[in-house]
């Protein structure tokens, strides 16, 4: 029978195994997940908006030929550009620091492994057993949650490029029928 309790030893245990470099692995995880939840969202409710008012604040312009029209243009699709590539270098960060922390989780648990030796010896297996743990599940937290990540960040890469010069063809198609009208 499943209860509730079962999961929550076994994360326990996970973290109490790992050591913990575990909760900062796990924080930045958290905070990529919740940056590339936060893009996702973005992307299939909120730039669709901002791409419509762009194109109907360069579309209620009277001219859209003169210098000056073609520098809020060129605001117009800094703003997108910003926008669509808002959290990106934050989540490839995310993404770079993650196995280093690991790493950081490897080098406690060989401490603990080499705190052991010094005072027990290397006869007593189950204390080493569990540096060995410390040493190795951070390891591969790091790696596995960078991982997760890592499609999503080329993902957005590639999405906000295109978002750009999707924006961009759209002002210049405007503007070269604002030249001809």
């Amino acid at each position: 029978m499943f209860t509730l309790e079962s999961p929550l030893l076994a994360f326990q245990g996970f973290f109490g195994a790992g050591g913990s470099v575990l909760w900062a692995i796990f924080a930045a995880t958290a905070l990529m997940w919740t940056m590339i939840v936060e893009r996702l969202w973005f992307f299939r409710y909120v730039h669709a908006k901002n791409l419509a008012a762009i194109n109907e604040e360069w579309s209620s312009r009277r001219e859209t030929s003169s210098w000056n029209a073609l520098r809020v243009r060129r605001q117009l699709i800094s703003g997108i550009s910003l926008a669509v590539n808002r959290y990106v270098r934050i989540i490839q960060a995310l993404m770079a620091l993650l196995p280093l922390l690991g790493l950081l989780g490897t080098v406690t648990g060989m401490i603990q492994i080499f705190n052991v030796v010094a005072v027990a010896g290397t006869t007593n297996a189950r204390l080493m057993a569990a540096g060995v743990s410390a040493a190795t599940i951070p390891t591969m937290a790091g790696l596995v949650a960078a991982l997760s990540g890592f499609w999503f960040a080329v993902y957005f890469r590639k999405r906000a490029r295109l978002e750009v010069q999707k924006a961009g063809e759209l002002l210049a198609i405007e503007s070269e029928c604002g030249e001809g009208a």
